[in-house]
Parts: structure tokens; C-alpha cells; sequence
């Protein structure tokens, strides 16, 4: 569904937020590159403007926190900060969940809210999380070998590997525009990485380093998470997420097409 630009009834019409400065000519679309002013410029765009009804709040929020969830508890765990041999066998429903199903299925919004970062981390760290509650069911009913903590386990190593290069590649990618995201990735792929050399190497050590560092990336996906959440329900960010363009500088201000009225055929809130 789409409205185009024209006439609106009193109090329903679209509200600009006030725009002022020159813009380049190029992107004005007017013959001859003319220059006018950023709010003319505006104007030009409304006229011939459609607004898509399918809006919907960031699909990260429900990834992050699915992810937070997950690798809270199973990190604190590998950093041996509780347990034993068997609670991986307690942890496994909880973190297939929440951290598979939820962060998994926080992949396909993201695609189409065009966020083809999330869309790969979240799909990625889903995917493990679900492999990881079937190899723990799995063991728990004697159908697959669970390694003792600081064994040598070349295959599970491959795992982590395999999540190294991705979330690292991810994490390099966030740099350009998200620094709290980028944070997060950093940590985790960090982690990923000495988790993947202690079950290699059969080192308790490199484990327990490495389950701090999920916790930490945890606890920073928690923060970025709960400001997503706070930016979408007040309209402000009251939590700084570190959002910079490519070449130094904060990101301005959108100049919004808002609707006072609310979105036609739309209700806002629950």
C-alpha cells in the first residue's frame, strides 16, 4: 500500500521536521543542476514521494537480546563460574530458544529491513546455537560424545573457526558505521577464537579466556539491545550506540516524513 504526495485533510498530513542549508544541485533533479535550499529540495522529494506501510521496530532487538541470553549462560559456564560436566545437559533447552529459534529468526527481517549485517551474524549465531542444544541432546541420551572440558576436540575446534571468520568478518564491517555493534562482534569473534584454540589444544586455560570474553560481548549485545529499544520507543537515542559515517563524523539526524495523526490503517504501540 502507498500514498503519494497531494493533498491531505487538516492535522493528517505528513509533518516535516524543519531543514535548512544548500544542498548540491545534482541532488535536487531539477534541470541544469539549480541549486536551492535543503527544504525546497525536500519539497521536490515529498511531491513525487511514497510512503511503504509495513513498518516494524528493529529485528536486532529480539536478536540481541535471544544472543545475549545464550551466550551469558554458556559463557559463564566455559569461564567456570558454576557447574559441572553435566550442566551443558540443563543449559541446552534454554539456549536453543533463546538463542536459536529467537536469534535465528531475527534473520529475516533483517534482510528485509536491508540490514544485510544482522541478517548474516544472526543467522550464523542461531544456527550454532541450535547445533548446540541437538549436540547436547544428543549426549544426553548417550547418542553422541560430549568431550570432557579442556579435552582435545579437533571437530568441535572446527566450529569455532568457522565462527571466528564470520563474526570477525562481521565485526570489520560493523567498524564502518556501528560502534557498539561492532564491539560486540569484536568480543565474540575474540572469544570464538580462544575457544577454538582450547578445545584444538586440549588447554583449560584458553577455554576459561574465552568464556570471559563471551560474557563480555554478552553483556555489550545487552547494552546495544536496550538502546535499540529505548531509540524505538521515545524516538530518541538516550543510550549511545556509536553510529558514525565512513570517513569520520556522527550520523545526522533523518529528516523524517512523520505523520501526527498516525500511519494510516496503522496503530502504533500494543
Amino acid at each position: 500500500m502507498a500514498q503519494q504526495g497531494g493533498d491531505y485533510p487538516e492535522g493528517s498530513g505528513p509533518r516535516r521536521e524543519p531543514a535548512t542549508g544548500p544542498v548540491p544541485a545534482e541532488a535536487t533533479g531539477r534541470p541544469g543542476g539549480v541549486a536551492v535550499t535543503h527544504g525546497a529540495a525536500h519539497e521536490l522529494w515529498e511531491s513525487r514521494a511514497r510512503v511503504m506501510l509495513t513498518p516494524f521496530s528493529p529485528p536486532s532487538i529480539i536478536g540481541l537480546y535471544g544472543f545475549m541470553g545464550a551466550t551469558l549462560m554458556v559463557g559463564a559456564w566455559q569461564a567456570n563460574w558454576y557447574g559441572n560436566a553435566k550442566t551443558g545437559f540443563v543449559l541446552w533447552p534454554f539456549a536453543v530458544v533463546l538463542g536459536g529459534v529467537f536469534q535465528g529468526a531475527a534473520a529475516f527481517p533483517s534482510l528485509r529491513a536491508r540490514d544485510g549485517l544482522a541478517a548474516g551474524i544472526h543467522a550464523t549465531w542461531g544456527a550454532f546455537w541450535i547445533g548446540f542444544g541437538l549436540l547436547f541432546a544428543l549426549g544426553s541420551v548417550g547418542l553422541a560424545p560430549i568431550s570432557p572440558f579442556g579435552a582435545v576436540n579437533t571437530p568441535f575446534a572446527f566450529w569455532f573457526i568457522v565462527l571466528t571468520l564470520i563474526t570477525a568478518a562481521g565485526a570489520m564491517v560493523a567498524a564502518l558505521a556501528n560502534w557498539a555493534v561492532c564491539a560486540v562482534l569484536v568480543f565474540l569473534a575474540v572469544g570464538s577464537g580462544f575457544t577454538a584454540a582450547g578445545w584444538w589444544a586440549g588447554n583449560d586455560t584458553l577455554l576459561v579466556v574465552g568464556g570471559w570474553l563471551f560474557v563480555i560481548s554478552a553483556l555489550i549485545a545487552w547494552y546495544t539491545a536496550t538502546a535499540m529499544v529505548a531509540e524505538n520507543m521515545t524516538g530518541k537515542a538516550l543510550l549511545p550506540l556509536g553510529a558514525h559515517k565512513l570517513g569520520g563524523g556522527t550520523v545526522p539526524a533523518l529528516d523524517r516524513l512523520e505523520y501526527p495523526a498516525g500511519m494510516p490503517g496503522v496503530k502504533v504501540g500494543q
